[in-house]
């Protein structure tokens, strides 16, 4: 389903083309999206990215696309890798009280989030001693089925975009509770499907085993 087909269908579903209800179409698919997208971790949309800390200072940079963090490592001049344990803030403060603290980093923290001007950071401790290079795995935002016209989400979760995005605009619309109500289960089994497929997804057959039938 791309976006032109999922604004067809919105319009069907609804009946209505009224001039308003379209201006805000783009907005209740986003927001769809939104709620998809953290409500389940879905294994197709995760990515690698490689940067470096910087000698003596204790935060690095996180991508701009970031949903939430998978793993993060940093890896040393001879190759070895050394993944990183998340803590709070509070907890790399206390353990690590001043930044002369320096080696090689074991921890990190979500320092600051995202804003308009800048994608946030992580904090590492100890500070780093020298250049390593950090290896982050991540769970990303994709761009929206609204610029990009087609998306994974419209691909491969049909049911969950267009349930959710109808639960959205119909609640836009003050529409008849039962029916809100409808779209709103018929979304959640969508989103229990998807997660059901992340989790397979996720899992290797010939060692875990074929999952349960009904």
């Amino acid at each position: 389903m791309n976006y032109a087909e999922l604004t067809a269908a919105l319009q069907d579903y609804l009946e209505t083309d009224e001039t308003t209800f379209v201006t805000y179409v783009p907005t209740f698919v986003r927001q769809a999206e939104e709620r998809i997208m953290r409500s389940v971790q879905i294994p197709e949309l995760r990515k690698n990215a490689t940067s470096s800390t910087t000698t003596n200072n204790q935060y690095v940079a996180r991508p701009t696309d970031m949903l939430s963090v998978f793993s993060l490592a940093v890896v040393d001049g001879t190759g070895q890798y050394t993944y990183l344990y998340p803590k709070d803030v509070s907890f790399l403060r206390e353990a690590y009280p001043t930044v002369t603290a320096t080696g090689l980093p074991l921890y990190y923290a979500q320092f600051d989030g995202e804003d308009a001007s800048d994608a946030g950071h992580f904090l590492v401790a100890p500070t780093p001693d020298d250049t390593y290079t950090i290896e982050l795995h991540y769970f990303y935002d994709p761009p929206s089925i609204v610029t990009s016209s087609t998306s994974w989400l419209g691909d491969n979760a049909e049911s969950a975009l267009l349930y959710g995005t109808l639960v959205e605009a119909y609640t836009f619309l003050k529409g008849d509770a039962d029916l809100i109500k409808l779209y709103n289960e018929r979304y959640k089994e969508a989103l229990a499907e998807l997660g059901g497929l992340a989790t397979r997804t996720r899992k290797d057959s010939y060692r875990n085993g074929e999952p349960p039938t009904a």
